[in-house]
């Protein structure tokens, strides 16, 4: 069994990167027996300059990409099929009547991500992501508020106080800006981005075969 380490790029607002992870998933299964995965996620915002009151998403994909709204509606009808594909959802699941799917900033979670991976290791801080995920996706939650984060983390079983606490903490802060430029400096300009061994890197959503045959490859050359 070879044992690889994945760090993935990636931002909470992004279904691609939802998508992503679940081809990801679907590619493990592909070498189970063969290759063990740690997983580790690091910061790219999409919209730093998101303000805090959100916004609209198709109205959103609208502004920021120059399509019209039917356009937008499109574009995410496509990304559901995507993500059905990849036996995930981005469909909303909770009580009617449904709130407005929003894009909201995403610094303070990506501050617990960073934090949930120092204190508690990659298996906590991906259960932190994925738990992101469906708050924003399937229940439409405001993460971008801070007493939404800490109920997530609650949620999840992780200390509230200790989570509290890190949303304030400028080391915390500066860790997580060192993270994108890291992204930065690696030429990473969209996400997921997927680096494996920290050298490897596989751009974008790909296909659950794409992620086995890359796997079996560096762990090909991690033998040597």
């Amino acid at each position: 069994m070879t044992k690889l380490a994945i760090d993935i790029w990636s931002d909470v607002m992004c279904p691609w990167c939802l998508v992503g992870w679940g081809n990801l998933q679907q590619g493990l299964k592909l070498v189970e027996g063969e290759i063990e995965a740690e997983i580790r996620w690091h910061a790219f915002e999409l919209n730093p300059d998101m303000s805090e009151e959100g916004e609209d998403r198709t109205e959103h994909i609208a502004r920021k990409y120059g399509r019209s709204i039917e356009e937008s509606k499109g574009v995410q009808g496509q990304m559901r099929s995507a993500a059905e594909a990849a036996g995930v959802s981005l469909d909303y699941e909770g009580e009617d009547p449904a709130p407005p799917a929003m894009m909201w900033n995403t610094f303070d979670a990506h501050k617990l991500l960073a934090w949930a991976l120092a204190v508690y290791g990659p298996k906590e801080q991906t259960e932190l992501k994925l738990a992101l995920f469906t708050a924003h996706f399937n229940d439409r939650r405001p993460i971008g508020e801070r007493s939404v984060l800490l109920d997530i983390i609650e949620e999840i079983g992780l200390n509230r106080a200790a989570a509290e606490t890190a949303l304030d903490d400028e080391g915390l802060a500066r860790h997580v800006r060192m993270d994108e430029q890291q992204a930065f400096d690696a030429n990473i300009s969209g996400v997921p981005a997927m680096v494996i061994e920290g050298k490897f890197m596989v751009p974008g959503a790909q296909p659950a075969e794409t992620y086995a045959n890359v796997l079996r490859k560096v762990a090909e050359k991690v033998a040597r």
